[in-house]
């Protein structure tokens, strides 16, 4: 796991390989992301309904999860520890204020707004150690005080039940190899007052398998058997406040 993450992006280049390269067009990553935005923005129309909440992006960095919902809230703040990143984001098309938080310090202050909202943390868990996580999370509950105050959504995109966990032995040491268990995203969830209501997966495979028309094509029925969803690389979990 890279316990430097936030350091990693202060690096333009580094940025620009996230956006061009690690999203470029049909790319593993920027498939999960179409499939994930589809969700997401379905979900915000049922849960919210015409009341449209502010959305409260944790680890923005270039405003994917951000674009991904413009349209349906009424206002979205970005928070991250890279200026860079933030500076891609409004280059790409993300609207929203953009704040700069701390690395580490004092858990940050969401911006106060009124009305419902919805924190997303996408690419996050997996990418930092456990006290930038428990970081994240607490500024999750202090964005959404009580169950009435919206939802939380946030990415496990190694989850240990899928066949990704196969190659664990293999890449031990690897700064960018991590894996979270669902166990472990519903107790740090659990530790700061929240429950999970909802999972779902996004893919069966690894990237290496991507590039096969045949892996690819098995992936998509996969995806259709009810349960599969617990056995994918990708996950999102939403989840509300307990009280």
């Amino acid at each position: 796991m890279s316990t430097d993450y936030s350091q990693v992006f202060q690096d333009t280049d580094a940025v620009e390989k996230y956006e061009h390269v690690t999203y470029a067009p049909d790319s593993y990553a920027s498939q999960i992301n179409e499939r994930q935005g589809a969700y997401v923005r379905a979900m915000v129309v049922r849960e919210f309904g015409p009341n449209r909440p502010v959305q409260h992006d944790f680890a923005c960095g270039t405003g994917r999860a951000i674009r991904t919902l413009h349209g349906l809230v009424r206002e979205a703040h970005g928070y991250d520890t890279s200026a860079e990143m933030m500076v891609k984001a409004a280059e790409v098309g993300s609207h929203a204020q953009w704040h700069l938080v701390a690395a580490d310090g004092p858990v940050p202050d969401p911006v106060v707004t009124d009305g419902p909202a919805i924190v997303t943390m996408f690419r996050l868990l997996l990418n930092v150690d456990d006290e930038v996580r428990e970081r994240a999370l607490a500024f999750a509950a202090k964005a959404l005080p009580t169950r009435a105050d919206g939802v939380l959504v946030v990415e496990n995109h190694g989850n240990t039940g899928s066949v990704r966990h196969l190659r664990a032995r293999r890449h031990r040491g690897d700064r960018w190899f991590a894996e979270l268990s669902h166990a472990q995203v519903a107790a740090l969830l659990d530790r700061h007052g929240f429950e999970v209501v909802r999972r779902r997966g996004f893919s069966m495979l690894t990237p290496s398998l991507h590039e096969r028309r045949v892996a690819r094509a098995a992936d998509a029925l996969l995806r259709r058997v009810p349960g599969a969803g617990r056995f994918a690389v990708n996950v999102l979990y939403t989840a509300r406040r307990k009280k």
